[in-house]
């Protein structure tokens, strides 16, 4: 059995993720002062590979071993549930709005 290989929260990574997503809506809608907003996405993917690779090498040191059926399992456990109320939202906004 594996434990909980969660590592600590970082609020301030948190609020680096929240600065690269902004980045990226104000480029999108040219809010001045932002013209490599696109950038935010790879300081997005970068952020995330950090985060990813602190789970994988707290459950290392924790448990000594690497299962990726069990990462893959917790990854899906909790990004699904956000996954299918986007997928909800969208296609019910999509059925209001632009039936024929």
């Amino acid at each position: 059995m594996h434990g909980k290989a969660s590592p600590l929260y970082l609020p301030h990574v948190d609020g680096l993720r929240a600065v690269a997503v902004l980045s990226v809506l104000f480029y999108h809608y040219q809010i001045a002062g932002f013209p490599g907003g696109y950038v935010g996405v790879d300081v997005f993917f970068v952020i995330s590979g950090y985060l990813i690779t602190t789970i994988i090498e707290s459950e290392i040191r924790d448990t000594e071993k690497f299962s990726y059926a069990f990462f893959y399992k917790r990854r899906i456990r909790r990004l699904f549930p956000a996954l299918i109320f986007a997928l909800a939202a969208t296609s019910l906004a999509a059925f209001l709005l632009f039936v024929p």
